[in-house]
């Protein structure tokens, strides 16, 4: 999702004990990775500093395995991780990251953005990527990879077009503002593109916590599918959980983001809109070490940074419906191949 809603609809996963890590990064401020830096001559130095510890958090464990094969690709070093818990270890890991002076300080999430912008004023020698981020302002020592999530669900919205029964699908989304409709408008994009008279809905979480309030998310799916709405995108961040159980509840089917989500409702999400963060960490580095640094980069299916999971190799394993749909997979295929030819044009509603 969205910079403020990536790390807000996984902190819940991230939040619960997961199996140690190859590389075991702790708090900094209490503890550093066991695994001392760089271990061969000539090797780069990296360090990432995660908003949320990594437990179960597959979108963190991407960006882990993104810095290691940036590490085994730039001299086979050792690169660290930091994680953090909260606001204060977020900012005392960035500053502990600093102090390292490693080839480049790799951070994911809006948290850190207002930080990133001090000290990258405070260390101009110091290079650092953001990912799923950037700084308000431009500097030659951050560079930035985001990602073009309309694409993917634009493609989640074909599936739903394609499988709906009522003809009706529809989105729960964050807040109504055009970032956070990166998640709905192109859903109905895309289910209107493959069946043109699909009826479509959005509403919006709103309130005190929108990032946060599964009850009301819940809510809001559950009115879509009052009305007949049996294909829901789920764009809640936590409360995308609330979603998932109103669909299961009244048979209707939902769609996850950012990491697969079907195990945590088998038989109701029917695919996910997936971040890469890993080829963003890998690339991202790549770039800075090549020089082609203080740039944003936009990752999309093009680049392999946005895909669904039904798209991946390994969707029979998924426990996502789409699995099942072998004959809608390969529509939606194909839809992706116009999209990365330049072909089919995805509008974005972001952009300017």
């Amino acid at each position: 999702m969205p910079r403020r809603s990536r790390s807000r609809s996984l902190r819940f996963a991230a939040l619960a004990a997961g199996a140690a890590l190859a590389m075991t990064g702790c708090n900094a401020a209490a503890k550093k990775d066991d695994s001392g830096g760089t271990g061969a001559k000539g090797a780069k130095d990296f360090t990432l500093v995660t908003p949320d510890p990594v437990g179960q958090n597959e979108f963190m464990k991407l960006a882990v395995t993104g810095v290691k094969a940036a590490a085994k690709a730039h001299g086979g070093g050792s690169p660290k991780v930091f994680q953090s818990s909260d606001t204060a270890s977020q900012q005392q890991n960035l500053q502990a990251a600093v102090d390292a002076a490693p080839d480049v300080v790799v951070l994911v999430g809006f948290e850190f953005a207002d930080a990133v912008a001090q000290q990258a004023e405070a260390h101009p020698k110091q290079q650092f990527l953001m990912v799923d981020a950037c700084t308000k302002k431009t500097y030659d020592n951050v560079s930035c990879g985001v990602f073009r999530e309309h694409e993917g669900v634009f493609l989640a919205g074909a599936e739903a077009g394609l499988l709906s029964e009522s003809g009706k699908v529809g989105a729960v989304d964050v807040l109504d503002t055009p970032q956070f409709r990166r998640y709905s408008d192109p859903f109905a994009a895309g289910a209107k593109h493959v069946a043109k008279k699909t009826r479509t809905a959005t509403r919006f979480v709103g309130g005190q916590s929108p990032f946060d309030d599964s009850a009301r998310a819940k809510e809001q799916a559950g009115s879509l599918i009052a009305k007949g709405t049996d294909h829901i995108m789920a764009a809640a961040a936590a409360g995308n959980y609330g979603v998932f159980e109103a669909a299961k509840a009244k048979g209707a089917f939902a769609y996850g983001v950012d990491v697969n989500q079907c195990a945590s409702a088998p038989g109701t999400v029917v695919d996910n809109v997936v971040k890469r963060t890993d080829v963003a960490v890998e690339k991202g580095i790549g770039h800075i070490l090549d020089g082609d640094n203080g740039k944003t980069v936009s990752y999309g299916l093009k680049e392999g940074g946005i895909t669904l999971t039904g798209l991946e190799d390994d969707v029979a394993s998924s426990k996502c419906v789409i699995a099942k749909h072998e004959d809608v997979l390969k529509k939606v295929g194909g839809l992706r191949d116009e999209i990365v030819s330049g072909k089919l044009k995805v509008d974005d509603p972001a952009a300017a």
